[in-house]
C-alpha cells in the first residue's frame, strides 16, 4: 500500500449520490456528489471529491473534524450564533468536531474533503 495519494478533481468514475436528510434541508433542492477517493486508519480519515447544487442545509459536524478546499463554486457558512463568511474557488477552512451551523450554497459546489472522525 502506498502511503502516497494524489485526489483527483475531476474524477471519470461515478460519483455516489444523495439528497440532504429531510430534518436538515432549509430550502431549495440541493443534490450532493461524492467521489471518495481514499480511507485510512480502520475508517477514521476519509478524502475525496464532494459536489452540492444550490440550496441550504443545517451542518452537524459532530464526533467529525472536516478541512475543506473549494475547487469551484460560492458557498455561505454561518455558525449558530456567529456571522456568515463566504467562501469562494482557492479558500480553505475546518469545521471542527462541535460545529453546528448553516450551509447555504449559492453557486453549485466543488470541493476536496478530508474528514476525521475524533
Amino acid at each position: 500500500m502506498s502511503l502516497l495519494k494524489t485526489i483527483d478533481t475531476n474524477p471519470s468514475f461515478a460519483p455516489r449520490e444523495s439528497r440532504p436528510l429531510p430534518e436538515r434541508l432549509i430550502s431549495g433542492d440541493p443534490s450532493f456528489k461524492t467521489w471518495a477517493q481514499d480511507v485510512a486508519r480502520g475508517e477514521m480519515i476519509h478524502t475525496g471529491i464532494w459536489e452540492a447544487t444550490p440550496g441550504e442545509t443545517r451542518s452537524i459536524k459532530g464526533e467529525t473534524f472536516e478541512f475543506c478546499h473549494i475547487l469551484s463554486g460560492v458557498i455561505e457558512l454561518t455558525p449558530e450564533g456567529g456571522e456568515p463568511v463566504t467562501y469562494t474557488a482557492g479558500d480553505s477552512f475546518v469545521m471542527k468536531p462541535g460545529f453546528v451551523g448553516i450551509w447555504k450554497t449559492i453557486e453549485t459546489v466543488r470541493k476536496v474533503y478530508v474528514t476525521v472522525m475524533a
